[in-house]
């Protein structure tokens, strides 16, 4: 019971890419008190730079102390140079996040436990073979393209190369080889890369969501790298396809493909045959590399190309294709024996294409890789400044697949963003939920326009991302038959293939920008910014060489910065988080509901804000936030899991209601229960026009007025600035268990007469 000592710990995670600890906690300067310089916990300061206590919360008919603290994470995720380089692996990213939107598989039925199984097999698979493409698309550049063409005899190409060093094959042959030694070495680095929790061990129960680890991970991270080195040995060795003629290059060619199918068996399987089988395997396929190296030479000249570059890249992505198709048709039956777990749920609970999701997801990861690698390839050629160098063909035919890709993204958003949505708020006028909040007709055609606008990103936005990336893929294989199959050059592949090399620059760029410069501007490029997010949250499952995952780093900690705080007993804690902050916070809370004992999960709450938890997280990975552990999670907080949202936030929408209707004046749905469960909700807007439906507190945007005692910001704020919104500071107190919506009063025991009743707030 709240007595006169009672003070609040609000726990604040960030949530964007890139937030700095002032805008966090709306401070003019904070200063760590704790972490690790990674996860950094900052408090607000005073001119002395020392932590200063928080803004007193309203509750119980008196002013509540409360500390102010927020968790920061973004430094494992942006700003440096080294960083910014974990970019260039979006594609396997990719892939590994495809691994965690694969459908459950429902409880009792060994069929579809064999689909699920296959899937994640064939999936780890086809994450293998991305890193192969990767790297042979590498030695194509370094070994075919440079080594090869570019520094041979007589060749006009960097014409300040010694002649010397043209004449020795050897050195030519090093040239190419070792920078793809130091690639892999930094790829294998990177998958090895883990940041350090300081957080107490030993857990032994969990709540309804958890966030596993993957035990296999030492095991698939050699593989990669064993077979990122025999992508390198095959091309020397004549590629996949050609036996060769000398009895001991035979022997070097089988223990190259040995290396790969030996990898590729690994990693389907999921097994480690531990630490001394690792170094094994791997000192081997470095002793392979150094002989096929030996053996190629000497290297061709005179404008020839080494013979097993083309095989040994077009070998692998058509391995990339067939395992990617039978990915997408294994996991047709796999998705509809999943859809009794979620076919009573409403439509927008549900998976995204029916739990099929994961399949372009794969495909675009597979377009992206095969992408990056001819995009590079064509810069180097380009800077080596000739024209009489060459590539693989199938180079341009990614290049032309890319920028018809291009053109399809742009008409679909142009068809979206200028006509659909315009459609959409002329048609819809103003919705009747705006009409609740706001108070006059200009608040109302704003809001009424942003709501279009967000509505329609958080229904459409993945369907346009889906479609893109299935046209794609078709559109690659079609291109395969028209080039191969009829022997066709036709003249628009000129013009599509410069749109597709601008695209994939102007991508990685982008996506280099913005872990590079988001510790500087938080604000800019949200959706890159958003993205990078995505696929850094994830633990390493299908592709080892991914960045390591923050959020198994930030929710122990988190967790155990809340049991610090617990240790004082009139302390009660709420743990709030903006956009992606809100996934940990929610994962954190989680965890403290299956440590904690009731008496202290009844002194912490959870507050969100502007969390695509319902809307992106929800539905895509359908496994791991399954609607039902998050009715219980909201049951075992008895309600204290408040969640603010705006219609007009394109990222945040509803977390814990759904099935929104206007009736009479009032708000209705269905949506979690406190005491479990899922019933029917109603709400009425208060005299600020927020409307608090179960969990759910939607706020009118634009603010209706200013309230005096709060900063103060003006027009549309979308995702932005949710905390000069006073609603923020009612929430924490509904959160932290000092007030309750729609309840009638309560007194405290024998208290009740010195602290007053329990207040009804709506």
């Amino acid at each position: 019971m709240p007595g006169p000592d009672t003070r609040i710990v609000e726990l604040r995670v960030a949530g964007l890419v890139g937030t700095s600890g002032e805008s966090l906690l709306d401070s003019v300067a904070t200063v760590d008190v704790a972490g690790d310089g990674l996860g950094r916990v900052v408090r607000p300061a005073d001119r002395l730079r020392r932590p200063a206590p928080g803004p007193v919360l309203s509750a119980l008919g008196r002013s509540i102390p409360r500390t102010l603290e927020g968790y920061l994470w973004s430094g494992m995720t942006s700003g440096g140079a080294a960083k910014a380089t974990w970019a260039l692996l979006f594609p396997f990213s990719l892939a590994n996040v495809a691994f965690w939107m694969l459908p459950p598989v429902p409880p009792g039925s060994r069929f579809a436990a064999f689909l699920g199984a296959l899937c994640r097999g064939l999936l780890r698979i086809a994450a293998l073979l991305l890193t192969m493409l990767l790297v042979s698309q590498l030695s194509a550049t370094a070994l075919d393209l440079i080594a090869t063409q570019c520094l041979a005899p007589g060749s006009g190409c960097i014409p300040s190369a010694p002649s010397w060093l043209r004449e020795s094959s050897l050195l030519r042959v090093t040239i190419g080889v070792l920078p793809l030694f130091v690639i892999i070495l930094v790829l294998h680095r990177i998958s090895s890369a883990n940041w350090k929790v300081h957080a107490p061990d030993g857990v032994r129960r969990f709540g309804p969501l958890r966030l596993r680890t993957d035990p296999d991970t030492p095991g698939l991270r050699v593989m990669h790298t064993v077979a990122a080195l025999a992508s390198v040995a095959l091309p020397l060795a004549g590629g996949p396809l050609r036996v060769p003629d000398a009895p001991f290059d035979i022997v070097v060619w089988i223990c190259a493909l040995a290396l790969v199918l030996a990898s590729i068996l690994t990693v389907t399987i999921g097994t480690d045959a531990g630490p001394l089988a690792r170094r094994s395997l791997f000192s081997f396929a470095v002793l392979v590399v150094v002989v096929a190296a030996i053996r190629a030479l000497p290297l061709p000249s005179g404008g020839h190309r080494l013979p097993g570059t083309d095989p040994t890249v077009e070998g692998l992505g058509a391995a990339q294709v067939v395992v990617t198709v039978l990915f997408a048709v294994t996991l047709i039956p796999a998705a509809l024996l999943a859809r009794r777990t979620w076919k009573d749920q409403p439509r927008r609970l549900r998976p995204w294409a029916g739990g099929w999701a994961a399949a372009p997801v794969l495909a675009l990861a597979g377009l992206l890789g095969g992408g990056f690698g001819a995009g590079l390839a064509g810069v180097a050629r380009k800077l080596a400044g000739t024209d009489g160098l060459r590539l693989p063909d199938t180079y341009r035919l990614i290049t032309v697949l890319w920028g018809g890709g291009l053109v399809l993204a742009v008409v679909l958003g142009v068809v979206g963003f200028a006509v659909a949505v315009p459609l959409r708020r002329r048609r819809r006028g103003v919705p009747a939920i705006v009409e609740l909040m706001e108070l006059d007709e200009k608040q109302e055609a704003d809001a009424a326009s942003a709501w279009a606008r967000s509505a329609w990103e958080r229904r459409h936005l993945h369907h346009l991302a889906l479609t893109v990336a299935l046209a794609m893929a078709a559109g690659g294989i079609a291109l395969l038959v028209v080039r191969f199959g009829f022997r066709l050059d036709p003249g628009w592949f000129e013009p599509l293939s410069a749109i597709g090399v601008f695209a994939l620059a102007a991508l990685a760029a982008g996506l280099l920008r913005v872990v590079y410069t988001a510790a500087k501007s938080p604000q800019r490029s949200r959706h890159l910014g958003a993205l990078a997010d995505l696929v850094c949250f994830w633990p390493r499952a299908a592709h080892p060489t991914v960045p390591p995952c923050y959020a198994l780093k930030v929710v122990p900690e988190l967790a155990s910065r809340v049991k610090d705080h617990l240790a004082e007993p009139n302390t009660r804690v709420v743990l709030s988080g903006y956009n992606v902050g809100s996934l940990l916070a929610v994962l954190a809370a989680s965890r403290l509901a299956g440590e904690l004992p009731d008496e202290d999960l009844e002194r912490v709450g959870l507050l969100t804000a502007g969390s695509p938890l319902q809307w992106g997280y929800q539905r895509a990975f359908p496994a791991l936030l399954p609607p039902e552990s998050l009715a219980a999670l909201f049951g075992d907080l008895d309600g204290r899991w408040r969640a603010l949202c705006r219609g007009t936030d394109i990222f945040g929408g509803g977390v814990t209601t759904w099935r929104h209707q206007v009736t009479s004046g009032k708000l209705l749905g269905d949506g979690y229960l406190p005491e479990g469960g899922v019933g029917a909700l109603a709400a009425e807007p208060d005299p600020h026009g927020v409307l608090v439906l179960g969990g759910d507190h939607w706020l009118p945007d634009p603010l209706r007025a200013p309230t005096g005692r709060h900063r103060w910001a003006p027009g549309v704020l979308k995702q932005r600035d949710y905390l000069v919104d006073p609603e923020w500071d009612n929430a924490v107190a509904m959160a932290a268990g000092l007030a309750r919506p729609g309840k009638p009063s309560k007194r405290w025991g024998e208290q009740g007469a010195l602290f007053g009743d329990f207040p009804t707030v709506r």
